[in-house]
This record gives structure tokens, sequence and C-alpha cells, in this order.
């Protein structure tokens, strides 16, 4: 309730007042630990603004218009587009109307309007306006009511006139320009404290109290029939009979301090004050204050700038640095843990008005009411896998084995390790059944206490899933090893009788489901027949969790209360439940994001439990997810295409109008799509698909991606279509562009007649090419023939020249014969002289042998035997004197004689009779004659007088 009190010259006083203060403490110390909306953070980086928000705004098209400093941002859902001011000062408003996006300025006010090419572009209404503005004014704040638009200034406001382009223009100076829209009536607060109202096109006096002295109202609404005004000091004031009061509500200890910059009623009626270096508050219609939110909690920045409240009910903060969005009525509300205290949750449960997460941690506890965050409960530290209520008792499964847990204690009842879970084994009986690391094992309440009984023998395989039967039977499921079916004794201390299943499925699970046992993997749904291990796919089942739901990914999730199945799937979260009329299932899907699933931690140990009302906990790698099924609704949503550009072959990109119907050029046949739906939860997740009639038929798989490129299309007619799914609904309508790509200039009228004049050309050249062809075929072959003549006279020719040749070689070889013979007769001739001379030389010489001497000297160095060798070596060699006589030719007749020889390749030995000189001698003429030669040491002689 709220509650009215007079603070006039007394003061109200109250015994209670400590007491309420204490209430306030300890439930705003509470806030701190409950769950909070999903909350999106926009950083300067990421919309490539500024740092201030002075104003928020929605657009017919849904899209997101705010004032940002120097510029105008426009958010469509996916992407960010900026704008710049037209004077280059900060824009401080922004309001939507229809098409237009009316925003204020420094010394200016106007309105935008998408054009053809859905870019925004600025008309001035200051401009023209006939009577100067007052220096420095700047505009704060825009209201629309009907054809009329009122522009603030601390100065002033001037209306505006969309049908008759007419100006009025209030003198009204203010301290902080605020001006407010309550059933159609404009109310403000002027310099001297009082409020107003624009009534017949001028201010009129509403309220004048005290209450209002040195006090800026920062917030003015309609409650029940009268004004709710609310102050910043977060003061909240109400008239009654014309008399204003302060409201009294139980919040207003919390509240005393704040600096309250901005206001905003939500469609719930209830109140958001966004404070200075506070955050926000949220205040229920009653004066409960439900939540606060602030840089530590989720928050880009502590200082609100501005709020608005979208059509889908997200609350938009502007923020003195960067945006938030907060999804004030998601279904989804967040408890996350980033100091990582709790870690990995992997179950809970809700007892006795206590909520208890079991994590990879340990046991935690949260009362419902108490102050402050969770708490780890004594000796449960360590893996904690299952929380299972059963008659009013609470089971804690762990790594360590088994506890009971009562408020904050937890006592250890079984140290067998690792506690699965625990389920009545049978109703009538006291006796429990817990699944464990290495088997089966049970617990027995013995003097209203519930203790270890004993393992169960005979069964040693890994029992997370597993259910009981009648008849000592126990199902139990392994992953990897199949199903078990186990007959246990009397006495429940052994199994007699084990039958296994084959069945083996990545990720399957088995439960209990309106008396089935139902067993689901990644195969398919199957229901185990009565009286037999042998389990048959049930057609119903498969249908909705593989058909409707896409297929299963994790594992069964029981709800008995609620008798819901509930599974994570391909589509979202899905629950089976059944119809009210008939006994067939059906089964409702909760769209999920990607970055939900991911954050879900290990597969196969999803867990999912039912906490009161219809609120559900979901255990998240870093805390847990609180989700309310009764705010599960379907909402209506568009698809858009905002942007298209075409490419050429050169990467030159140019802007199209959205004017469907259009032509491109077919040297800019590359066009890109963007396109997007407006909608801004958190946890709901938008896929795209599209096709392009012209191309291709069938529709694109749906892709997360808003964008799409074609190209190097062909020539023709294109319609491009795309839609969306919106968790799982599909947008109600299908976005469209026609476009045609023009025929290229190659294919064209014109084209084809310069193809005909080119080809008669073609032709024409071709007669020429032909007739040339042959003609100079017909001289080639003349000349072919002309050639043939020449080789064959050719061919004779060298056959006679062969002849010639060969008649010279035989004459040649016979003068060598000859030379040969010549030779050797000088040399055998000079042999016996010189023998006969040494014989001379041995006896007593007398003038008679001397004489004889003499003679045989005579023969030996004969000029006739050189010149029958020079004439017989001239005719086999006749170049080789004269060459050698031009390479040297200080040559002596002895050395060209001394040449011959070794042209003949003679030794020494040989050289020194025909010579009549030793070989000693000989050497020496040859050493003379390299010298003369000037020839390298490394040279031949014989070889080079042959080279020549």
């Amino acid at each position: 309730m709220i509650y009215l009190y007079r603070d006039m010259s007394t003061k109200f006083y109250t015994s209670t007042g400590s007491i309420l203060l204490l209430l306030v403490i300890t439930f705003v110390n509470v806030l701190a630990a409950q769950e909070l909306p999903p909350i999106q953070s926009f950083t300067p980086q990421e919309y490539q603004g500024e740092n201030q928000n002075w104003a928020i705004t929605q657009g017919w098209d849904n899209h997101i218009y705010i004032a940002n400093n120097h510029n105008l941002l426009e958010y469509d859902g996916v992407r960010w587009s900026n704008y710049s001011s037209p004077n280059a000062s900060i824009f401080r408003s922004v309001k939507a109307k229809d098409s237009l996006i009316f925003t204020g300025q420094y010394m200016e006010f106007g309105y935008w309007k998408k054009n053809s090419y859905a870019d925004l572009t600025y008309t001035s209404i200051s401009s023209q306006l006939k009577e100067p503005m007052v220096d420095d004014e700047e505009f704060w704040n825009i209201i629309v009511l009907d054809d009329w638009v009122l522009f603030q200034s601390l100065d002033r406001i001037y209306s505006y006139n969309l049908k008759k382009n007419l100006f009025k223009v209030l003198n009204v100076q203010s301290t902080k320009a605020q001006i407010f829209e309550v059933d159609d009536t404009v109310y403000f607060q002027s310099q001297n404290f009082g409020i107003y109202k624009i009534g017949n096109g001028s201010p009129e006096l509403v309220i004048n109290d005290e209450l209002l002295r040195d006090k800026s109202v920062v917030g003015i609404y309609k409650e029940d029939g009268e004004l709710l005004i609310i102050l910043d000091n977060a003061q909240f004031l109400k008239t009654q009979d014309g008399i204003l009061f302060t409201v009294k509500m139980e919040t207003n200890t919390v509240l005393e301090g704040l600096n309250i910059y901005c206001t905003e009623r939500l469609s719930d009626d209830s109140y958001v004050l966004g404070t200075i270096s506070k955050g926000i508050y949220h205040i229920d219609k009653d004066g409960k204050l439900l939540r606060t939110i602030d840089q530590r909690k989720g928050l880009n920045n502590n200082t609100i700038l501005s709020i608005y409240q979208d059509k889908d009910d997200n609350l938009w903060l502007g923020l003195d640095n960067g945006l938030s969005v907060v999804n004030i009525n998601s279904r989804f509300n967040e408890y996350l843990d980033n100091l990582g205290r709790l870690g990995l949750v992997y179950t809970s449960q809700f007892y006795n008005e206590n909520l208890y997460l079991g994590t990879n941690q340990g046991l935690f506890l949260r009362h419902e009411e108490s102050e402050g965050d969770f708490k780890m409960i004594a000796g449960t530290e360590g893996q904690v896998w299952s929380l299972d209520l059963i008659d009013g008792t609470l089971f804690c499964g762990h790594n360590k084995g088994t506890y009971v847990v009562k408020g904050d204690n937890a006592t250890l009842i079984s140290k067998l390790p690792g506690t699965w879970g625990v389920k009545v084994f049978d109703e009538a009986s006291n006796f429990l059944i817990q699944g464990n690391y290495d088997g089966l094992s049970f617990l027995k309440k013995q003097e209203g206490n519930w203790i270890f009984a004993n393992k169960i023998s005979g069964f040693d395989t890994s029992s997370r899933f597993f259910e009981v039967m009648t008849d000592q039977k126990i199902l139990v499921n392994h992953e990897y090893k199949g199903l078990f079916e186990l007959t246990l004794d009397k006495e429940n201390q052994k199994v007699l009788h084990t039958e296994s299943h084959p069945i083996m499925g990545y990720g399957s699970s088995i439960a209990k489901y309106q008396g089935d046992i139902v067993y689901v993997s990644l195969d398919g749904a199957f229901v185990k027949l009565t009286d037999s291990l042998a389990f048959e796919a049930d057609e119903n089942l498969n249908n909705l969790l593989f058909d409707a739901a896409g297929g299963v990914n994790g594992i069964l999730l029981p709800d008995e209360k609620a008798e819901r199945l509930w599974c994570f799937t391909e589509n979202g979260l899905s629950y089976i439940y059944p119809r009210t009329f008939n006994a067939s299932l059906n089964i409702d899907i909760i769209p999920i994001p990607d970055f939900f699933r991911h954050s879900l931690g290990v597969s196969g140990f999803e867990n999912l439990t039912h906490i009161k009302d219809e609120q559900y906990l979901i255990g998240v790698s870093n805390g847990f997810v609180m989700l309310d099924v009764d705010k599960v609704k379907d909402a209506s949503y568009s698809v858009s295409i905002n942007d298209i550009y075409t490419t050429s072959a050169l990467m030159d990109v140019t802007k199209m109008s959205m004017d469907s119907g259009q032509e491109i050029d077919f040297d800019e046949n590359s066009i890109y799509f963007d396109y997007s739906v407006p909608q801004y939860n958190k946890y709901t997740e938008v896929s795209y698909q599209y096709r392009l009639m012209g191309l291709f038929e069938e529709w694109s798989v749906w892709s997360s991606g808003a964008d799409v490129t074609f190209n190097n299309l062909d020539y023709g007619d294109y319609t491009f279509m795309v839609r969306a799914k919106v968790g799982n609904i599909l947008t109600k309508n299908v976005a469209k562009f026609d476009f045609t790509v023009k025929t290229p200039w190659y294919l064209s009228i014109v084209a084809f007649v310069f193809y005909f004049l080119g080809l008669i050309i073609v032709f024409f050249t071709i007669h020429r090419l032909y007739n040339s062809y042959y003609t100079k075929k017909q001289n080639r072959l003349l000349e072919l023939e002309k050639k043939k003549l020449k080789r064959n006279k050719l061919k004779t020719e060298k056959e006679l020249i062969q002849v010639r040749n060969e008649k010279l070689q035989s004459e040649i070889d016979s003068k060598n014969r000859e030379l040969a013979i010549s030779t050797m007769s000088i040399v055998k001739k000079n042999q016996f002289l010189n023998a006969i001379k040494e014989d001379l030389n041995n006896v007593e010489k007398s003038n008679q042998i001397k004489s004889i001497i003499k003679t045989i000297n005579n023969n030996i160095e004969n000029e006739d035997d050189w010149k029958y060798f020079e004439e017989a070596f001239n005719n086999t060699d006749k170049d080789f004197l004269h060459t050698l006589l031009e390479k040297h030719p200080s040559l002596t007749n002895n050395d060209l004689k001394l040449c011959a020889y070794l042209r003949l390749n003679l030794t020494s030995k040989e050289i020194a009779p025909l010579l009549n000189i030793s070989i000693k001698s000989v050497e020496v003429k040859r050493y003379r004659l390299r010298k003369k030669m000037n020839l390298p040491h490394k040279s031949g002689l014989t070889e080079y007088i042959i080279s020549l």
C-alpha cells in the first residue's frame, strides 16, 4: 500500500522507524543476491559513437534512435548506423513520430526522414522561425501531440504544427529543462518552482507548493486520477483534492540521498529511477523496491542520462558512458557468478524456503529472504551430483558419498563414493536405493534417521541412470555398455539375475514418465515393453522430440509435479506434457540462443529443477538461469531489408535505392543485401533464410548471418526474398526486392547490327584471304617445283663433286705414298751411308778414305734429295709451308725441313738421319724452333705444327 502524509512544518515520527530501517536495509542486501533480468551492454567502441547518450526513442520501423552527443545513432538489432549533427553541436533530445525522427541540438531543431536509399536526411524546422532564438539555447526535450511537436529549452517551448507549418513560442524559464506528457496534457516546472500545464496554447499554473521549492521535478504521471510527481531527491509526491502530499513507501529510506536524473513509468505501472552514480532503482506501483541494477550488476556505467521502454518492454538506458538494455520482462532471469565462487551448477533444489545449489565445488545454500550471497555448507567441498527431495528429506549425492541436508548442515550417511542419485525403492518399505560409481546400494530408515544399509553385490557398473520396477527388478542404463535389468534377492543384498540389452547410444538416458520407462538417445525415443527388457520406438515421442523439436542433444529431465518431461533439443528447451482432453502428448519448445547452450557445461549433465509455481532453475557454467514458463509467449516480428549495394568488376561499391524493380548495369552485377529483425532480447535468437528467384528457387539453410552477397549475376530478372525466425516463430512477413540485371552491351540490338556488319566484313575479308591464299599456294607450288629442279641439279653437281673429290683423294693418297716411299728411301740411304762412314772412321785414315767420307757427307746432305722431298711434300700439303712462313717469317730452310718432318709426325730418331745429325742435335733444334715460334711451355711442338 502507499500511504500519504503531510510534510509541512511538522515531521512524521514512529516508534517503528528503526525496525523499518532495519527491514529496508535487509531487503536491499537481499536484492544483491537476487536474479536479474538479462542485460546487454554496448560500449562506444561497439556502436562507434561517443560516451554520453542523452535521449532514446523507437521509430515506426522499430529501430532504436539515440541522441549520442554529436551523433544520432540508429540500431536495427544487428548493426549500428551513425549520423553527424547538422550543425556539429550535441544532440540533446530525440523523439520519433511515424516516419519522422525529431532531434534537438544547440540552437537547432528539426526532423530526420529516410530517403529512398534508407539513409536519414535532415530537414531543419528552426530555420523557418521568424523571430530569433535566445542566445545559447539547447533543446533538451521533445513531445509530440497529434500534429504538434514541442521543443523545450531552458528559456522557451517552441510548438510546431506539422500540417500547417505554424509556430507558437512560449517564454518559459526553468532551471532544468523537463517537459512531461500526461494524458495528452503537457506539464512543466517553471523557474519559480511552480508546475504548469499548457492549455489553449498558454501556460497555466497547476501546483505551487513549498514541497517543490529548490527541487527539480524529474517525473509527472497520472495515478488513480491524481498527479504523481517525482523529485530529483527521489521523493514521491501526490495530489489529493488539490493538495500536494508526500507518498509514504517502504522504500523511502532506501531512496534517501539519491540524486535522480530521469524517470520512466513502465507498461506494468512500475517506476524506474535513473540516478547519478547509483544505477537504476525499480519500484512497483505499490512502492516496493523490486531491484537495483548498477555497474557491478552489468551496466556500463552508474550514471543514467535517459530511460526508454521499447515496444517489446525492453528497458533502454542511456548512460554517461555507453548503453545498456535490460530485458525487464524476459522469461529468463540470470544469476551469474563472475567471481567463480559457485563453479559449474550440476543440480539444485528448493526446500524449506532455502535454495540449494550443487556444484563442482560443493553444496551451496541461500535462504529465500536471507541477505548476502550463496554460502557453502561446511564439509561438502567437492563434486555434488544430485539433490533429491524424498518424503521431506533432502539427500545430496556427492563424490564422497551421500549426505542428508537439514538447513545449513549436511550429515554424511554413506561413505560409498560417487553417489549419482537417490530414489524410492519401495513405497511400503523404509528403503531407498542409490546409484554409485561402482553399482547400486541401499539406504534404510532406522529410528527416524537414514543410514547406509548395504551395497548390492554382483553388479559393479556405474549406475547414473536407473529406475526401480516391480518384483525386485531394477533397470540401469549405461551410455557405453547398454541396458541392464537386475533381479535382486528378497534381502536386497545381491543380484540374482542380470539381463542385458545391447542398446548403446551417446547421450542416452532413461526416465519414468506417466508410468512408462522412456529411453532416449541421439538415435530416437523408445518405451520399454511390459514384462520384457525390449524397447520399441514410440511414434508419438519421436514425432515430438525429433520432428517438431529437431532432435535430442541432452538428457531427459522429468518433472513429476507438473507432469512434464524436459529435454534440451536442437530447436530449444522442450517439454512434453499430456493434452487436456485426450491421452496424447504435446510439446512446447522454448527457443534458446547458442551462447546459452554453450554455457550449460558438460554435455549430458544438463539440469533443470522445478523451484516453485512456474519457475525452473537451469544450472550453467557460472551460476544459473531462472525460467518463468508463465512469461513464455509468442511475439510478432517483421524482417526488413536495410541496405543494398552493387559492386562492379573494379570493386567500386554503389548504394542502391530501396525502390523495387530497379535495373542495374551488367558491369555492376554483384549485389549485396543486409537485413534484420529489430528485436533486442538477449535470450531470443534470430536466424535468417533467403532465396534469389531467377538464380535458385530453394530457400537457403537457416543462418544467424544478416547479410548476403551474390556475385557475377547473369542478366535477367530477379527477386530477392528473405524471411526470419525469431526463436522458433517465423516473421509475419517476407521482405522482397525485385531488380533486373541489364543485358550487357555486347548482347544489345546495336551490338547485333555491328555484329552483322562485322560478319559481312569478315566474309569479304575471308573471300579475299582465300583468293590470296590459293594464289600464294599456286605460286608456292611453282616455287617448290623450281626448288625441286634446283635440288636435283645440285644433287647431280654434288655427285660430280664427290666423284672429283674421290679422284683427288686418290691422287692425294698416291702422293702420300710417294712421299712416304721417298722419305723412307732417304732415311735408309742416309742410315746406310752413316753406317759406312762409321766403319771408315774406325780404319786408319788416308787421303783416299777421307775423300770417300767427304763424298758420303755430300751425298747425305744432297740438296736434290731435299728438293725431291719438298716437291712431294708440297703436293700433299701445299699450303703448310706457306702458312708456316706467314706465321713465323724468321724460320730458315733447315727449320722448314724440321717442321716438314714433324708435320709427318716423325720422331727425333727418324729425323736425325734425314738431317745427318745426332738425335741430341735434333732435340736442340726442336728446342730452338720452339723458341723462334714463342710456343708456351705447356704446348707441344709436334701438336702445334700438325694443327696448322
